[in-house]
């Protein structure tokens, strides 16, 4: 098999820490200004807007605030921030500098995935080399009162610690579970500090834009999605891995670009998203049309679409953190009927039971794993009726 694809031609275009520098000569209302322009929205899959969480942050009284790097890139089929943090990890580190001084953090915190752990001495030697280029430490670039460096926490490879408030329950040891809200991180996050939470692509882009400007990033996207977007493209497919294309783009396009013209169906969103099949292969990779935080999953002709779904519900099984019913019991339900799909023995009436549970599970769990956990299961059950038809029982369940 060909080695992945990776192709991350922005960044590599970017001049070393010139966002940084720009952004120093700036006030930092307007570096939240600028990147508001930009239209920029978080990278991770939730789509908020960078410039409101910045200044929202920024308005938070308080002398002690955090800015926290998410790179607990834990969704099934997507790689694409730990090839970031590979090549590109100077222009994260960038982006958390030009964070904290927009919203007067000290303290910045780089939350790495437990699996990545092998990344952690390359993270830690880029990190040393800025300190000793004045990148990081007391007066960062000679800025006289501005002291901020980075430090580096491993996650315990939960599923569950991507979302935000998961996030820093971990970060305080703690387990991962999700927070209620509000209150929200920017009032009162780690350690009941105001917190600003970034994946890991939104802050490479941070950097990118106080570079090049937020009229330059608006230059590609849509008018609601903005700039470029990261993809991990997997499965079955002649030519997986990383690439950059323009919100915007189709499904058609991606499938053309990684070898799959013959597709049966694609996730879009990794394994809490949506699956399309052949006849919306039109649709467009936008926070307004087909969302994704960076997952692409291709399934060929030959794919059994319900033991797709049982895949990922076993997942889901699994990573379920516990903590609310419809998330803990649902998720179970849901995998215990898939396997009475498989064997013929689900009734019609018992399979709108379990759509009616997964509609439940998205309107009542606690945090984004369950509410979005159900997904793929009734889109599989929306769009491929021929597959999960054949299998339903004709007796009574």
């Amino acid at each position: 098999m060909n080695e992945p694809i990776v192709n991350l031609a922005t960044f590599a275009a970017m001049s070393p820490d010139a966002g940084l520098r720009a952004a120093l000569q700036k006030s930092r209302a307007d570096i939240i200004g600028e990147i508001s322009a930009s239209g920029i929205k978080g990278r991770g899959g939730a789509g908020f807007p960078v410039g409101v969480k910045w200044n929202l942050c920024a308005a938070t009284r308080g002398t002690q605030k955090y800015v926290v790097c998410n790179a607990d890139e834990g969704e099934p089929g997507t790689f694409k921030d730990r090839a970031i943090l590979r090549a590109h990890a100077n222009l994260v580190f960038e982006g958390m500098t030009i964070g904290a001084f927009a919203v007067g953090a000290r303290e910045g915190i780089l939350y790495l995935r437990a699996e990545y752990t092998y990344l952690r001495p390359e993270l830690e030697a880029v990190l040393a080399k800025r300190r000793a280029a004045k990148f990081l430490g007391e007066n960062v670039c000679g800025k006289q009162g501005f002291n901020f460096d980075i430090r580096i926490q491993l996650g315990a490879g939960a599923y569950v610690c991507g979302e935000e408030t998961a996030l820093i329950e971990s970060l305080e040891g703690h387990r991962g579970e999700p927070r209620n809200r509000p209150p929200f991180p920017v009032d009162t996050g780690f350690l009941g500090r105001p917190t600003v939470v970034n994946n890991v692509e939104t802050l490479a882009w941070v950097a990118c834009i106080l570079q090049k400007g937020g009229a330059w990033f608006k230059t590609t996207g849509t008018d609601k999605s903005t700039g470029l977007k990261i993809l991990s493209i997997s499965g079955d497919c002649a030519r997986p891995g990383v690439y950059e294309f323009p919100f915007g783009v189709t499904v058609a396009k991606l499938l053309e670009t990684v070898g799959a013209p013959d597709a049966k169906a694609v996730q879009i969103g990794g394994a809490s998203g949506h699956c399309l099949p052949s006849s919306e292969f039109g649709r467009a990779i936008a926070y307004e049309d087909a969302a994704t935080g960076g997952s692409i999953i291709v399934f060929g002709q030959q794919r059994d679409m319900l033991e797709v779904a049982a895949n990922f519900l076993e997942f889901f099984v699994e990573e379920s953190c516990g903590q609310c019913t419809p998330c803990r019991i649902g998720n179970a339900r849901l995998r215990e009927g898939v396997e009475l799909l498989s064997e013929g023995r689900c009734s019609m009436r018992y399979l709108q039971e379990l759509c009616a549970l997964g509609e439940t599970m998205q309107a009542a769990s606690k945090c984004g794993l369950g509410q979005s956990s159900p997904n793929a299961f009734l889109s599989i059950v929306k769009h491929f009726k021929d597959e999960i038809m054949g299998r339903v029982s004709v007796a009574s369940h």
